[in-house]
């Protein structure tokens, strides 16, 4: 009989519950130099424990020095800060961190969640764990009142009385992973509420995840 490492080897593209699922990795983000195929994975590199349950990581997980590498497409802001370590944030790394999330068309800045920051760390440093070590994208991450409401004129899903104006939400994306897998994943850690954000196109969609009610739900 097989074991169940086995079983994870040979589905990588399954779901928990057996369906097919969108590949683990993103096409768009795999191609480069005009190659249309995606890249053969390293053979060394195993799938994660249950196709990214969270739930399984040790403590030395959560007790390592804790450093998020971001980037920011609206201002092309790229950092790594080191934020948290011997069991303690950084407040010049914290401050550091609340300026990227900041609205950047609304040019202002408030204290951003630290357990949505955790969300963020735990999300990349994970899958960072079987090879894809890649900067977080931060989307959008603070809005003002203004720059949420000239979003919703806009069209562009936002809700109304968004948890991103109290700096408790954030839209984020990992390249080479698809929506499916990294909503799965942040959704494993079960910190708060994540938005599936399907989009067609060269670099796809996103993920909102925020420190609200723990629920699910697909635009």
């Amino acid at each position: 009989m097989a074991s169940r490492r086995d079983f994870l080897h040979q589905g990588l593209r399954l779901t928990a519950l057996g369906l097919v699922a969108v590949p683990l990795i993103d096409a768009h983000a795999a191609r480069a130099s005009g190659r249309d195929q995606l890249e053969t994975p390293s053979t060394e590199m195993e799938p994660p424990p249950d196709l990214f349950d969270a739930q399984v990581v040790d403590i030395d997980f959560w007790v390592k020095p804790r450093t998020l590498s971001v980037s920011r497409p609206a201002s092309g802001e790229k950092a790594s800060v080191l934020y948290w370590k011997d069991g303690e944030v950084i407040d010049s790394a914290y401050q550091e961190l609340c300026h990227l999330l900041r609205d950047v068309n609304g040019k202002a800045a408030i204290p951003i969640d630290p357990k949505l920051i955790e969300t963020l760390w735990a999300s990349q440093a994970f899958v960072a764990r079987y090879g894809l070590d890649r900067p977080l994208e931060i989307l959008s991450g603070y809005r003002t009142p203004a720059s949420n409401n000239r979003l919703i004129e806009q069209g562009v899903p936002a809700a109304r009385q968004s948890l991103h104006m109290s700096g408790k939400a954030a839209d984020v994306r990992i390249a080479g992973l698809t929506e499916e897998v990294l909503g799965g994943l942040v959704k494993s850690f079960r910190k708060g509420g994540v938005g599936f954000y399907y989009r067609s196109g060269p670099k796809g969609g996103w993920i909102h995840t925020d420190t609200g009610l723990n629920r699910t739900w697909k635009g």
